[in-house]
């Protein structure tokens, strides 16, 4: 099975911002998607459930033991899938994934793919280190592999997270059922399709030192560099702009260090100079995320989705966990069933179109953004009210001057969805 070629591109970044690096007393976490250019991400809203003991779900792949209970959950994801991109849960924990390639090849068969964990994860953990521990027992159990886009020609990698609650984040770096983890309590950090976490260990996979000395990586005397000695020793090209992705990220937090705010962050992941925002080789920038997590916990989180390609010209809308809340029809994918090329094997023989409606809406605006200057200006202006309106409204709410009722909260999503279909109209 094809895992990887020189051509092949691939990238996302992650970050997020500890106090005191944010401007606020919040955690604050962001993630550009890098897809397919092609490829529709859609925003699921996923209700809290109880579940009879002993039953299966049914994830990309593979079927997976479920539990008792469930979290509600936000998720972005791309349309053909089970899992996400990225997310967050009521409990306020946020998780991004990031694809990356190591000496530990790529499995062949078909298990849960990264954005499946990162899903379970959402669904099962109330806080960022209870999530990791369910994507670690979960890749123990069941290991990670399977395509990863709509494609014959298998795309298949290993993953590392970002995972963020209201007072700490963690990365979580996988080679295999293997991994290794590393707690964040302050600053600003940042992921790019990488192994990045080096001597400074909080967490291993038992097996991890073992493997490593078994296979003559590591000799065992020296300090053990998790990323040093799992890394390939000759990194491809993209991996090589990976890096640039990477340096230019960090750059860009300690620019800020101090006075990050969702605004920032969301300017970061519009960086098209740096590659953050990223539109080459039949990939691009197709979904993208910035979430505020106060560390008061009375306050509520909010999360700000595009649900649209290209963060440079789309709308980060607010979403509120609460009363009210459900899913957004405008956002939602259509499905196929049975008859899914995701479903029927051998799987993606056939294509089908998976764009929902805001994203139709937000295909015809761009095409006039580049082809009208006019009209094309009248509808970025538009799209940064828009934005600025939600970005004011939640201001408002964290400074407690603005105290709507839960049911308004909980539909505030919905409400920005329906003004950007309307400003595309």
């Amino acid at each position: 099975m094809a895992s990887w070629s020189p051509d092949t591109p691939c990238s996302c970044d992650c970050f997020v911002s500890v106090p005191p690096a944010s401007a606020i007393p919040a955690v604050i976490f962001a993630k550009n998607s890098d897809r397919p250019r092609e490829e529709v991400q859609e925003v699921v809203f996923v209700p809290a459930g109880t579940h009879v003991p002993g039953s299966r779900l049914q994830c990309t792949y593979i079927e997976v033991e479920q539990v008792s209970k469930t979290h509600a959950a936000i998720l972005s994801r791309p349309s053909w899938l089970w899992g996400a991109e990225m997310g967050a849960n009521e409990h306020g924990v946020c998780i991004g994934n990031e694809a990356v390639w190591t000496k530990e090849p790529v499995g062949t068969g078909e298990a849960l793919l990264g954005m499946d964990l990162l899903r379970l994860a959402l669904e099962r953990g109330s806080s960022a280190q209870e999530a990791l521990h369910v994507i670690t027992g979960l890749l123990e159990r069941y290991g990670q592999g399977g395509s990863c886009w709509e494609d014959p020609m298998p795309f298949c990698y290993h993953n590392t997270f970002l995972l963020a609650d209201r007072t700490e984040a963690w990365v979580l770096e996988t080679v295999g059922r293997l991994w290794a983890a590393q707690r964040i309590q302050e600053g600003a950090h940042n992921i790019s399709n990488q192994l990045s976490i080096g001597t400074d260990i909080s967490a291993e996979h038992p097996e991890l030192r073992p493997h490593a000395r078994a296979q003559g990586w590591w000799g065992g005397q020296a300090a053990f560099d998790f990323a040093q000695i799992f890394s390939l020793t000759q990194q491809p090209v993209r991996m090589e702009a990976a890096k640039a992705r990477f340096r230019a990220g960090r750059e860009l937090l300690q620019q800020w260090q101090g006075g990050i705010t969702a605004e920032v962050m969301m300017g970061i992941l519009r960086s098209k100079e740096s590659g953050i925002c990223m539109d080459s080789g039949g990939f691009r920038t197709t979904a993208s995320m910035v979430s505020v997590l106060p560390q008061d916990p009375t306050q509520p989180c909010v999360h700000f989705l595009t649900a649209t390609p290209d963060p440079s010209r789309s709308v980060f809308k607010p979403f509120i966990f609460g009363v009210g809340a459900a899913q957004v029809p405008q956002v939602l994918s259509p499905t196929f069933g049975a008859q899914d090329p995701v479903r029927s094997l051998p799987r993606f023989q056939t294509q089908v179109d998976r764009r929902h409606a805001l994203y139709r809406g937000h295909q015809v605006a761009l095409g006039l953004m580049e082809s009208e200057q006019d009209r094309g200006q009248q509808l970025r202006q538009k799209q940064r009210d828009l934005e600025q309106e939600g970005l004011e409204a939640v201001r408002g709410l964290l400074a407690r001057e603005w105290a709507p009722p839960p049911q308004e909260l909980g539909g505030l999503f919905q409400a920005f969805v329906e003004k950007e279909s309307r400003a595309y109209a």
